[in-house]
């Protein structure tokens, strides 16, 4: 969806300022609304893709004035509600007002470790082989769903250089709605700064993006 998350080149929004890799959190409560996203997914039994998609679709004046973990925040009460794990009314009255759904026993500390270390791998077998190869020119196809898509809308109708082939993965813009996974090959295609924002651009500037094949067609 063409949502206030998809700023990628976008200008007025200000600098973008790297901080050092050791900063995670600014503040105290920060770590613990991690904890609650992280945990709440087991009974939720939502995917990390329809999470992102529950960030992305926070209204746009709302999603603006929040700080990252606030995003985080709201999204996860979302989801919450959405799933029928909490009502609308007690995330109003700040307590539990009625008993609460069965649930699956939560991770221990060794469960919760081993989980954050391997991750949920994404890689699928698929039947047909990859439409483009390693140094074809492609086109990001132009594109504009109601849904969750990872294809940042700056590289739309823009063409680049297919850099590598990454196997088949599970097609994010499916999962996020509950359409199955849905693999797809997935490739780093290779963008020009002038190509996506005109003569102006540092030539020395390339975007790499992984895409997905359905968001990709020859140039």
């Amino acid at each position: 969806m063409n949502g206030a998350h998809d700023l990628g080149g976008a200008m007025g929004f200000g600098p973008v300022e790297p901080e050092p890799e050791d900063v995670r959190f600014h503040a105290g409560w920060e770590p613990l609304v991690l904890a609650l996203t992280l945990a709440a997914a087991r009974p939720g039994g939502w995917s990390i893709d329809e999470s992102r998609h529950a960030r992305e679709s926070l209204p746009p004046p709302l999603y603006l004035n929040l700080s990252y973990y606030e995003i985080w925040l709201a999204a996860t009460e979302k989801l919450l509600v959405e799933h029928g794990l909490v009502g609308a009314d007690e995330l109003a009255e700040g307590r539990s007002l009625r008993p609460g759904a069965p649930a699956p026993a939560p991770l221990d500390p060794a469960g919760t470790a081993r989980v954050l270390a391997t991750g949920a791998p994404t890689e699928r077998d698929v039947p047909t082989p990859p439409r483009f190869a390693a140094g074809e020119r492609v086109r990001a196809r132009v594109m504009h769903p109601r849904g969750h898509t990872r294809l940042p809308r700056y590289v739309r109708g823009r063409c680049g250089v297919v850099e590598s082939r990454r196997g088949a993965h599970v097609l994010p813009d499916a999962r996020a709605h509950g359409r199955g996974e849905a693999p797809e090959q997935l490739y780093t295609v290779v963008f020009t700064g002038p190509e996506l924002w005109g003569p102006d651009a540092d030539p020395t500037t390339t975007i790499s993006v992984d895409a997905w094949e359905s968001y990709l067609e020859p140039a």
